[in-house]
């Protein structure tokens, strides 16, 4: 660490500086990772725009047939939105054919390759199990508005999955870290942990993408993650918020008393601005930092492990189209 602390100084990037100092700083407060799990998304290959994979939807899904799906959905609306020609359209159908019917993890159309990429996901903490929040260096939206929902867009649409890109100091130290990475413990099934190991093998390397932010509720020993991951501390703040004034008294049927306490309490958590905790009626709720990874071979982003769960399987989503565009509703 001591080392670490030599390399930010002799940095020449002042905004670069405070973000390590800070990474730094978190580091020794919450010194300890704790692993949420395994999550999805989409990638890309167009040989036409360079030999990088990139991220064509957020890597948020917590199955690999919610990201088939999403392929599917992209692939059927370009078809129908984005081109007049027919073969064009026959080549993204013919793939749509495949996806409503087989759970495959890569398809090429014409000539870009799209691939459904896994990931994990994790949050640190300290000793006493508490999850790190929003850095003071984690972007923030311009307008911290609580009358309108957080439009920030996903930093994960185009971002490059990159195993050689520069991070910083303390990112590449985490990268270090996570590639003898696996899954242990009784916990874990065989399949689990043997999938982890020979993950480390086939794809040694790491890349780290854009935080996100989330709510999480204490619950016993540990946290339980409550709703979708936000882009910003903010869009998490406003999720929160709109849990405790309208989702919880709904799900969990609250009678009016306890809508009541539930509601001052999210005018108290609104009116501090920028807090990211609130205790109402003995449960707490943080907003938490949120780290994700994938890891990376020769052949490109790991895509999703034959111990990986799927609650469904491929069905199809969309209306029947021909090559001329025209939509068939009874096939």
């Amino acid at each position: 660490m001591d080392r670490l602390h030599a390399a930010l100084v002799r940095r020449d990037d002042p905004a670069a500086w405070v973000t390590e100092a800070d990474a730094v700083d978190a580091s020794y407060r919450y010194p300890y990772v704790a692993l949420r799990g395994p999550v999805f998304g989409l990638a890309a290959q167009d040989p036409r725009t360079g030999s990088h994979w990139s991220l064509v939807r957020p890597v948020t899904n917590g199955t690999p047939q919610q990201a088939r799906d999403e392929l599917n959905s992209l692939l059927w609306f370009r078809a129908k939105d984005d081109t007049d020609d027919r073969a064009v359209r026959r080549a993204l159908l013919a793939a749509v054919d495949v996806l409503d019917r087989e759970p495959v993890n890569e398809v090429d159309v014409l000539g870009v390759r799209y691939r459904v990429v896994r990931g994990d996901e994790f949050a640190r903490s300290d000793k006493d199990g508490n999850l790190e929040p929003p850095r003071p260096t984690d972007v923030e939206p311009v307008d911290l508005t609580w009358d309108k929902d957080d439009k920030s867009p996903s930093p994960d649409i185009d971002f490059a999955l990159d195993a050689d890109r520069e991070d910083g100091v303390m990112a590449g130290a985490m990268k270090l870290g996570l590639r003898d990475f696996t899954y242990a413990g009784p916990r874990f099934p065989t399949d689990v942990r043997k999938d982890s190991e020979q993950a480390v093998t086939a794809c040694p390397d790491i890349v780290l993408l854009p935080v996100g932010f989330g709510v999480a509720e204490r619950n016993g020993k540990g946290w339980l993650p409550r709703g979708s991951l936000m882009s910003t501390p903010h869009g998490a703040r406003q999720l929160l918020y709109g849990q405790l004034t309208e989702t919880w008294p709904l799900v969990r049927d609250f009678d009016a008393d306890q809508k009541a306490v539930y509601a001052q309490a999210a005018e108290e958590f609104r009116a501090a601005g920028r807090a990211n905790e609130v205790r109402v009626s003995g449960s707490l709720f943080r907003i938490s930092r949120i780290e994700r990874f994938v890891r990376v071979g020769p052949d490109g982003p790991e895509q999703p492990r034959a111990s990986d769960q799927d609650g469904y399987g491929p069905m199809k989503i969309h209306p029947t189209m021909d090559e001329d565009g025209t939509l068939h509703y009874d096939d």
